[in-house]
């Protein structure tokens, strides 16, 4: 892993960015990674939130914010505000996701009996495809352990399941936010994949986003990586000297710095 300051590539048009610990601070948006947003956009950048925020918040996010799209539910969907219509793109059929819902109550009846203290994540009723279990937001932190076992009785029902800063999010299916990533950069912008690692970073700050880390050359994490990182086996490029949201203004001050945007001139 290298220091911001290494980082000197032009060539990125497309900022991916991780939401809860990247873009927050203490679970809240502040008003100076919002404003870095605004820059990135304003420079000519395209910004395209991935999280695994569900697909109530997404709307939203689609709508209001100043991004070209958002890829939600770790890779469930994409969403994208054109004009006045929204464009979607789901990675399972409705079918699918009806039997999944039905598998996913199993999982949830066992984690809630087997893992004292979780709870289902208070945003659940906005998702359509994964179970949020909450071990740091709403309640208080889990030990390690209680989160390796909710990731465990995910992965006994043939689900995959990631761990992000404040949930593990489980589902069925064979997509992450890397795959659904990549649908989106191609179908918007006819990017290859030899193209999306020239010109795409992400941002991220968790174990969820090591399938980005892997794929994307130019991975930025903020500094709250670092408690993770004897649990990744893909890491980011380079890393922030901050946390949270001072860490994601650091990166996006980095990337405009360099002039990226300029070579869309």
């Amino acid at each position: 892993m290298k220091s911001l300051s290494d980082f000197r590539a032009r060539s990125v048009r497309v900022v991916l960015t991780d939401i809860d610990g990247t873009l927050t601070q203490d679970g809240r948006l502040p008003a100076e990674s919002y404003s870095a947003l605004w820059q990135l956009a304003d420079a000519g950048l395209h910004v395209i939130p991935v999280t695994g925020r569900p697909a109530g918040w997404c709307e939203l996010i689609a709508r209001l914010w100043p991004v070209h799209g958002v890829v939600g539910e770790n890779g469930a969907f994409y969403f994208r505000l054109d004009g006045a219509r929204m464009r979607r793109g789901f990675a399972r059929s409705r079918a699918d996701r009806a039997a999944d819902r039905a598998r996913l109550r199993e999982v949830r009846r066992e984690v809630l009996t087997e893992v004292p203290g979780c709870a289902i994540a208070s945003d659940q009723f906005a998702r359509s495809f994964d179970l949020a279990v909450d071990f740091s937001e709403d309640v208080k932190p889990l030990p390690r352990k209680d989160v390796d076992k909710i990731v465990a009785i995910f992965h006994k029902h043939g689900a995959v399941a990631k761990v992000s800063n404040i949930h593990v999010n489980g589902w069925f299916g064979d997509y992450d936010k890397v795959s659904t990533c990549k649908k989106y950069l191609k179908k918007q912008f006819g990017l290859s994949e030899q193209q999306m690692r020239e010109q795409c970073c992400f941002v991220g700050d968790s174990p969820n986003d090591e399938p980005m880390f892997e794929f994307f050359p130019y991975s930025f994490a903020v500094a709250n990586i670092r408690e993770f990182m004897d649990r990744l086996k893909y890491k980011p490029g380079f890393v922030a000297d901050a946390k949270e949201s001072a860490g994601f203004c650091e990166v996006a001050e980095r990337i405009l710095v360099a002039g990226t945007h300029k070579e869309e001139s």
